[in-house]
C-alpha cells in the first residue's frame, strides 16, 4: 500500500530470492558451504531442503545467514540510495533478530502485528506449510513481545483489509511529514 502511494519499497525477501536464483550471487557460496543437495537442477537454491536444514540446526541457519545477510544488506543499501520516492520502506522480515545492524540505519521501525494463532493460520494458507513447520520457523525468530518492544509504530493486522488500509494511510501521512521535516 505504501508503495502504491509513492514510497520506494524494497523487500529483503525479494532480494534474497534474486541472490539464490539460478546464477545468483549467493549460489556458489551456498553450494560450497552446504553441497549440491541444496541446489536444484535449475541452479537455484532448493528452498524447501534448505528450510529443513536451517530450522533443524541453529548452526546451519547461522552458516546460511553468514552468507546471505551481508549480501542482502549491501543490496538493500544500494537500492535505498538509488530509488526515488519521498521515503524508503525496507521490508525486513528478520529485522528484530538483527536489530543491532539496523537500528542506526532506519528512522523508524514499524511492526505489522496480529495474534499468533492468526499468524500461523495465514502462513499455512499462503505457503502450504504444516502448523508444525510454521511453529518451528517461528521458534527460531524473535517473539511477538520482542517485535513489539522494538517497534516505534505498530500496525494491527488482525481484522480486515480496510482497517489495515486506514492504518497504512495514516502511517504514510506521518512518514511524508517526517520526510518533509514537518
Amino acid at each position: 500500500m505504501l508503495g502504491d502511494w509513492g514510497a520506494a519499497v524494497i523487500d529483503a525477501d525479494a532480494v534474497a530470492h534474486a541472490l539464490t536464483a539460478p546464477g545468483g550471487e549467493a549460489i556458489e557460496a551456498i553450494r560450497e558451504a552446504f553441497g549440491e543437495t541444496v541446489i536444484g537442477a535449475d541452479g537455484a537454491l532448493e528452498r524447501s531442503r534448505m528450510r529443513e536444514l536451517a530450522f533443524a540446526d541453529p548452526a546451519q541457519r547461522a552458516r546460511l545467514e553468514s552468507i546471505l545477510h551481508p549480501l542482502i544488506g549491501a543490496r538493500l543499501r544500494e537500492l535505498a540510495d538509488s530509488l526515488p520516492g519521498p521515503y524508503v520502506v525496507l521490508v525486513v522480515p528478520l529485522l528484530v533478530e538483527s536489530l543491532q545492524r539496523w537500528r542506526e540505519r532506519v528512522d523508524r521501525i514499524v511492526v505489522v502485528d496480529c495474534a499468533p494463532e492468526l499468524q500461523v493460520r495465514r502462513v499455512m494458507q499462503r505457503s502450504g506449510l504444516t502448523a508444525q513447520q510454521v511453529q518451528r520457523i517461528l521458534q527460531a525468530q524473535a517473539t511477538r513481545e520482542q517485535r513489539l518492544a522494538a517497534a516505534d509504530e505498530v500496525i494491527d493486522n488482525s481484522t480486515d483489509l480496510e482497517s489495515l488500509r486506514r492504518q497504512a494511510l495514516e502511517l504514510h501521512r506521518r512518514m511524508l511529514e517526517q520526510a518533509r521535516g514537518i
